[in-house]
């Protein structure tokens, strides 16, 4: 671990967690969960405990999908990338270190190998995608939850079966699919620098055929089931963007294939801003329970005061 990590960590295994006697645990703390094919996940995932996390006490698990920024055939490039997001620069490691949950982070590859196959982004390539490693990540990302449950238990950190979820920019891209996918396991989630655009709850929009990821329109091809549009309108959003932000992941192929990028900049708008107030519109209308806010004098970041919103949106979650 390289020395720009400003917390202390330590690896313990299960036996020496499990055998501790404190009522909470004293020191932030990190496990790294090995792949388990057998299980479902073909990849590792990161498991950060933050000091002063109870024990014996029902809490929900956060999940925040990594997110490198660039492509890389090393996976140690991914892990090197998401141990920082878990453990001390992330809007997620803010969240569970001031609510004292724990926070799931997988560390998923994004190959220079196949560079339109945006991994981190959970893309139509990634959901077309065939090869062991790169097949259903939404489905992998269940598989490391559930295995996640089991090693919280020993670990005397109850969760609820829902979990939270989190992400920023590309990672808010995966959290925003994702939801679709499956809302049925989302109690919360919380997402920003979306590009402006967002995923949406139509088959069509504007008389053109809305297909995955911008609608609905070949979702039940896809993922050979029903959208469940009931769990997924229950599901609360705190859904954010600023003011300043034109980062426009739209205009290259590998976030959008010509066909979709099209298909956006005409009907939704071809500038992040104008995009964003179009996709509030649209959520509105459908009555999706998501809370929108602009953040004025903030561009592709998130600030002091952005996290701390974020961090509240979570906090009501854990009082209902």
């Amino acid at each position: 671990m390289t020395t720009y990590y400003t917390l202390l960590f330590f690896l313990f295994s299960l036996f020496s967690f499990s055998q501790t006697k404190n009522q909470v645990f004293i020191q932030d703390s990190i496990l790294i969960i090995n792949a388990k094919p057998e299980k479902g996940f073909q990849h590792s995932y990161i498991l950060f405990i933050p000091k002063e996390t109870p024990k014996g006490k029902l809490t929900y698990l956060l999940v925040e999908p990594n997110n490198t920024g660039r492509t890389s055939d090393s996976i140690s490039v991914h892990q090197e990338s998401a141990l920082h997001l878990a453990s001390v620069s992330s809007v997620g490691n803010n969240i569970a270190t001031m609510l004292k949950i724990p926070l799931l982070v997988p560390i998923f590859p994004r190959p220079d190998s196949e560079p339109l196959t945006y991994t981190h982004a959970l893309d139509r390539d990634v959901i077309l995608e065939k090869s062991k490693a790169l097949k259903r990540l939404d489905l992998q990302l269940i598989a490391m939850i559930n295995d996640a449950h089991e090693t919280l238990k020993k670990l005397d950190i109850p969760v609820y079966n829902k979990v939270f979820m989190n992400g920023f920019s590309a990672s808010g891209s995966f959290t925003n699919r994702f939801l679709f996918l499956h809302p049925e396991i989302i109690q919360a989630a919380a997402m920003g620098g979306l590009n402006g655009e967002l995923m949406l709850p139509l088959k069509q929009y504007q008389n053109h055929s809305f297909n995955y990821p911008l609608g609905i329109g070949d979702f039940k091809k896809l993922f050979k089931k029903t959208f469940n549009s009931v769990s997924y309108k229950k599901i609360p959003q705190y859904i954010y963007m600023g003011q300043l932000d034109t980062n426009d992941a739209v205009q290259f192929e590998d976030a959008y294939n010509d066909s979709e990028r099209r298909l956006i900049n005409l009907t939704l708008g071809d500038n992040v801003q104008e995009r964003w107030k179009a996709c509030q519109s649209i959520y509105t209308q459908e009555g999706i329970n998501a809370q929108f806010t602009t953040y004025e004098e903030v561009g592709h970041w998130t600030t002091s005061a952005v996290n701390m919103d974020v961090i509240k949106f979570f906090f009501r979650q854990l009082q209902e």
